[in-house]
């Protein structure tokens, strides 16, 4: 029996108990910080958070959003994906990242995009090597504050 299901976190109680999880990838956020940004990206840009759960537990999250730019036409952005330390190496990234591409197919989106850390060497194996994303761009950043 398939004990994998994939939920859309709605309310607070949900969204906060994927945050143990998210904080492994999203190290600088604390939990109202992070329940003040999901509930801004949810209301505002779209946002949506999924976890997949194994057995009821919760052993990865993620966050996208459907976009239209000039460069990439109707996309979806992968905000946030992380699987837990513990749980790594179970097909978990690849059966929620999977679920993205069916979400975005169903929903008229002609592709996937997301950025990974320069440091995040092993995110970038799973997503070139098993995922086949292709390495497009650089990603730049400035503070402003």
């Amino acid at each position: 029996m398939d004990t994998l299901t994939i939920k859309e976190l709605h309310s607070k109680k949900e969204i906060l108990e994927a945050f143990p999880v998210m904080k492994q990838l999203r190290t600088h956020l604390d939990e109202k910080a992070y329940l003040d940004l999901v509930a801004e990206a949810k209301e505002k840009d779209m946002y949506r958070l999924f976890a997949l759960y194994d057995q009821g537990e919760i052993v990865a999250v993620t966050g996208y959003k459907p976009m239209i730019t000039l460069y990439y036409g109707r996309f979806v952005w992968v905000c946030d994906l992380v699987t837990d330390n513990n749980k790594r190496s179970n097909g978990y990234g690849e059966k929620l990242l999977s679920y993205v591409h069916g979400w975005a197919e169903e929903n008229g989106y002609e592709s996937v995009a997301l950025s990974s850390g320069l440091q995040r060497t092993d995110a970038h194996r799973f997503y070139e090597e098993k995922m086949n994303y292709d390495k497009v761009s650089f990603v730049y950043k400035k503070e402003l504050c």
